[in-house]
């Protein structure tokens, strides 16, 4: 399988980076992972509702333009279907045995993905009702994805 994440903005934590890392490894044995940065647009302190709707939109923009057209598309978003890493896993398990090997995922910025990635995406993903700092989110899919292809396989994952 090769999995595609699609994130708004850079990684700045130098523990989150080393966590991010650790996870690629780990996965390089079950599948392809790319992720792809795109830039950020800079927010000012006070910005009113219609500047963050031009500035999702043209992160939308940016992250609908590395989409794969084929590729089934899961975004991130804290209103999309709460499913339990069982659940990823089978619906990662489904994907592949319908011949849907390319799955993208798109993390958003600090304001979140605009409506057109989430009109464009085949699952609205959350993963809590909590809201997490974005880079974090890139480390937390990236084990979830590590947990989703133990529970596959049957391998032993610690609890």
């Amino acid at each position: 399988m090769q999995f595609k994440i699609i994130t708004v903005g850079r990684l700045k934590e130098k523990y989150v980076q080393q966590g991010v890392s650790d996870y690629l490894k780990r996965l390089r044995k079950y599948a392809r992972i790319d992720i792809l940065e795109v830039m950020d647009e800079k927010i000012p302190e006070k910005v009113s509702a219609a500047r963050e709707e031009i500035c999702m939109q043209k992160e939308g923009e940016r992250v609908l333009k590395l989409l794969d057209p084929d590729s089934f598309f899961i975004v991130l978003a804290v209103e999309g279907h709460l499913l339990s890493s069982e659940e990823l896993a089978g619906q990662l398990e489904r994907c592949a045995l319908q011949g849907r090997s390319k799955i993208s995922f798109a993390v958003g910025g600090a304001l979140g993905l605009s409506p057109e990635v989430k009109t464009r995406a085949d699952l609205l993903l959350s993963f809590s009702p909590l809201t997490f700092p974005h880079q974090l989110m890139r480390l937390i899919l990236l084990e979830q994805l590590y947990r989703a292809f133990k529970i596959n396989r049957g391998e032993p994952y610690h609890r």
